[in-house]
């Protein structure tokens, strides 16, 4: 399956130019753990939960005077809407991703890909696969 399908759309997004807490209210609004940080209409960075703990309260900066372009992440990797769930996956686990950005051909942001909403898809596959061998190898019929 492809990752649109799995991404949420359109994407959770918040400014670089914005404060800490203004980010924070943004994604508590939309009920998330992690947006993209916009820079006009350039991807820019992922801003998450984990930044506001590690490098805002952790680092004892003040959420209401920091800037979400101060502690965002911006060490990227990028996703296309061609690209496959378990190449999303794959990739996620290898550089211990937890929110991959989805971007079109001109590397415009159109979604924000969870670690929790992959996994959930393939666990649901693999539930789904596990039913039918159960049923192939319980089904009681003519030379079973």
């Amino acid at each position: 399956m492809k990752v649109i399908k799995l991404a949420q759309v359109p994407p959770p997004v918040v400014s670089a130019a914005g404060t800490v807490v203004e980010a924070v209210r943004t994604m508590q609004g939309v009920r998330v753990g992690a947006a993209a940080v916009l820079d006009g209409d350039q991807l820019v960075g992922i801003f998450s939960e984990r930044d506001v703990m590690l490098r805002v309260v952790g680092a004892g900066k003040d959420p209401d005077t920091t800037l979400v372009s101060d502690v965002m992440t911006t060490d990227l990797e990028r996703a296309t809407g061609e690209t496959q769930s378990g190449d999303a996956l794959e990739l996620m686990v290898e550089k211990h991703i937890r929110h991959l950005p989805i971007v079109d051909t001109g590397d415009k942001l159109v979604g924000l890909l969870s670690i929790r909403n992959l996994l959930q898809h393939h666990v649901d596959d693999l539930v789904d696969q596990l039913n039918s061998l159960e049923a192939y190898f319980s089904a009681d019929g003519p030379g079973g």
